[in-house]
């Protein structure tokens, strides 16, 4: 099957262009078995995310998100339709290490420090690599997260959001296309959220990653995001398609933008309406 085409737009830029999509689904739906009753978690869902691009997922808790995201990942398998990843299956992507993960909990290994937990998954993935190239390139990593000179910590002596800081290193030490993220700053308060959300957004900018972000921020959603695909339930279902069109580059400022406050109130109403149909 041809991958679906998506129009992208190069940050700042306001100009869209045709692109081939760097993840795509068509038809997708996922099933699972509860109780011995079969339910339908998502239904339908066509998507078509440009390489390059920042989207996120946004929508009522229980409505899909972390499993549309985790069927890119490859970890749910789809009951109809179908997924893609830079023209792969999931499942294919994630051995060709074309994609990252990073969830809400880092889960370091207590006993080891920041630059060994950030080589980890590289090392496991290619077992020939030498400790000191893997090293030198995780420790590369950990200075593109702000996180240079604490290598040798150990998770215990880091912040929360240092810790993710160091899941995010980890994931970008396998140069993957494709870096997939779960609420990842869920778990962190209000100020250490925002100096992540500017973290991201300067990796995003350097790195050209393509990126998918499941949130239950707004703001968070309109300051990061080139599109927002908003989803509700009944049934599980993306319901509005939003393009992000704060100029770049974003920092405090763009919080008082009026496309910032256009999209943000609107996505408010997309939230709203979709809280009132799901509880019907």
């Amino acid at each position: 099957m041809n991958v679906a085409a998506a129009k992208t737009v190069q940050p700042g830029t306001a100009s869209p262009a045709a692109a081939p999509a760097h993840i795509a689904a068509r038809g997708l739906a996922v099933d699972f078995t509860v109780q011995g009753r079969r339910q339908r978690v998502l239904n339908d869902i066509n998507i078509a995310v440009p390489k390059g691009s920042f989207v996120s997922l946004i929508g009522p808790s229980g409505c899909g998100k972390s499993t549309l995201l985790k069927a890119m990942a490859g970890l749910v398998t789809p009951s109809e339709g179908e997924m893609r990843v830079a023209g792969l299956a999931p499942q294919e992507a994630v051995k060709a290490r074309l994609i990252g993960l990073v969830f809400q909990e880092a889960t370091l290994l207590p006993w080891k420090n920041a630059i060994e937990n950030a080589a980890f998954l590289l090392m496991t993935a290619d077992e020939k690599m030498k400790r000191s190239e893997a090293f030198d390139r995780a420790g590369k990593m950990l200075k593109m997260v702000g996180l240079e000179g604490s290598e040798k910590k150990m998770p215990s002596q880091l912040s929360g959001g240092m810790r993710q800081r160091v899941a995010i290193a980890r994931a970008l030490a396998l140069d993957p296309e494709v870096l997939l993220m779960d609420e990842p700053f869920g778990a962190l308060d209000a100020i250490t959220r925002e100096e992540m959300s500017e973290c991201l957004l300067d990796i995003w900018e350097r790195t050209n990653k393509t990126i998918v972000l499941v949130t239950h921020s707004i703001d968070e959603a309109v300051l990061l995001s080139r599109e927002v695909h908003v989803m509700g339930t009944g049934p599980a279902r993306i319901i509005e398609t939003l393009p992000i069109t704060v100029p770049h580059p974003r920092n405090e400022a763009s919080y008082a933008d009026p496309a910032f406050t256009a999209a943000e109130n609107r996505l408010r109403s997309l939230l709203i309406e979709s809280h009132r149909r799901g509880r019907k």
